[in-house]
Order: C-alpha cells, then structure tokens, then sequence
C-alpha cells in the first residue's frame, strides 16, 4: 500500500469528521445545555415510571377486589 493510498480523500475525510464529531461531542457533554436536557430527561423518565407504578398498583387493587368479590359470590352460593 502507497502513503498516497493511505491519505487519499476517501481515508482523510472520515478520519476528520470522527475526531471533530468527538471533540464536539466531548464539549458539547460538558456544557451546560447538555446537563439541562439530562436532567430534564431523567425528570421525564422518573414521571412515567411513578405513573406507570400507580397504574399498576390501581390494577393490582382491582384484581384483588373481583377476585375478593369472586370468592364472596361463591362462598356464598355453596
């Protein structure tokens, strides 16, 4: 392989772009806007699982409940 082969366009471009992607990308995860939209991202995240929790203990009442009703219903019957 030829030192012209390995700095042709088609190895130097990409080559560029990843390392000015990654010091971007290192800067931009420093910054302020970054941690903001974390945040704001965690916050969202937390929401959705207490509100998926209560969704689930509600459903949880209710199944105990019909099957409470259930048993009564049939104990009632014999």
């Amino acid at each position: 392989m030829k030192a012209k082969d390995i700095f042709s366009k088609k190895t130097v471009i990409p080559f560029v772009g990843g390392a000015i992607a990654a010091l971007s990308g290192s800067k931009f995860v420093k910054s302020d806007t970054a941690r903001k939209v974390a945040v704001t991202s965690m916050a969202k995240g937390m929401k959705a699982k207490d509100d998926a929790m209560a969704a689930f203990e509600t459903i949880k009442e209710d199944a105990k409940d019909l099957c409470y009703e259930a048993k009564t219903k049939k104990d009632e019957e014999n």
